[in-house]
């Protein structure tokens, strides 16, 4: 029997992940509200824990602890081959196994197996979206300017926050709209929030 842990904060998401899990009779499952804190069952230890990619946040070394806190070392992500951003986050911090949002019910399953034994499970349509997401075009300074603008954060608060002349971040900003691609500020902010780069 492979135990396993759905964490979603959305109850109606988590609750459907968890009986389309349970049609597999070698599943046994259970869920967790991470805003919550605590499982819908009796906690247990799990062999595999199944996310949502667009519900985790953070990246770095302290992405994968929080994901290896959390769930241990036999992670699904859901992911969608729209946001390559997540999905290398997502590899990068650990994960064994990346699903396509998009996949069959049977995908998900075959997924969980996999990684329960220690291997590594790709989905096919996620393939090009993670090569994607390696090649984020932003330094992580640029970066930091255009999330601090994604919250409505104006060039003095951001250069106070970043300990740079507010000059420096009206060039970072706009050398971040050229590297996206982008028509503006506005369009930069909607780009990079869509690739799940922040």
């Amino acid at each position: 029997m492979v135990r396993v842990l759905v964490v979603h904060d959305e109850g109606l998401l988590r609750s459907a992940l968890v009986q389309l899990l349970r049609s597999d009779d070698a599943l046994e499952v259970s869920s967790l509200c991470p805003r919550a804190g605590a499982p819908d069952h009796r906690a247990e230890p799990t062999d595999v824990c199944v996310v949502d990619g667009d519900r985790l946040e953070g990246s770095g070394a302290a992405y994968g602890a929080s994901l290896r806190a959390l769930c241990g070392d036999r992670l699904v992500v859901l992911a969608a081959p729209e946001r390559p951003g997540v999905l290398h986050r997502a590899f990068d911090g650990g994960a064994l196994g990346l699903v396509d949002k998009n996949a069959s019910a049977q995908r998900l399953i075959t997924a969980v197996h996999t990684v329960a034994k220690g291997e590594r499970f790709l989905d096919e349509t996620l393939t090009v979206a993670l090569l994607k997401g390696a090649r984020m075009p932003l330094t992580t300074r640029e970066l930091s300017v255009v999330s601090l603008a994604a919250q409505g954060a104006p060039v003095a608060e951001i250069a106070a926050r970043l300990h740079l002349s507010r000059g420096t971040v009206r060039n970072y900003m706009a050398t971040a709209i050229r590297k996206v691609g982008a028509r503006n500020r506005v369009d930069a902010i909607r780009i990079v929030q869509s690739a799940g780069w922040t």
